[in-house]
């Protein structure tokens, strides 16, 4: 993997989310068009934090967050999620 060249801004982190799941726990196979937006991903890089509150999260902490949380990217072929600190639920 190539470094990104992306650095968040304040208390914002770039999140790679995991891989959607392509079999149920039962061994169906779930089309594409039925498959749900993965909720977890592993942080690749971190911002400053706001000046009061340094940031708990640190790049390769594997996180959760919200559904609709942060906005996605597209950069060298990759998906990605830029999203408030706030929007993480908790680290695994």
């Amino acid at each position: 993997m190539s470094k990104l060249n992306i650095q968040p801004l304040a208390d914002r982190v770039l999140v790679e989310p995991a891989a959607a799941e392509e079999k149920t726990a039962s061994g169906l196979y779930i089309p594409d068009t039925a498959k749900e937006k993965p909720q977890k991903g592993t942080v690749v890089a971190v911002g400053n934090g706001k000046k009061d509150e340094p940031l708990t999260v640190k790049v390769g902490d594997t996180v959760l967050y919200g559904k609709y949380s942060g906005t996605e990217l597209n950069v060298e072929g990759a998906d990605y999620l830029i999203m408030r600190e706030a929007d993480i639920f908790a680290i695994l």
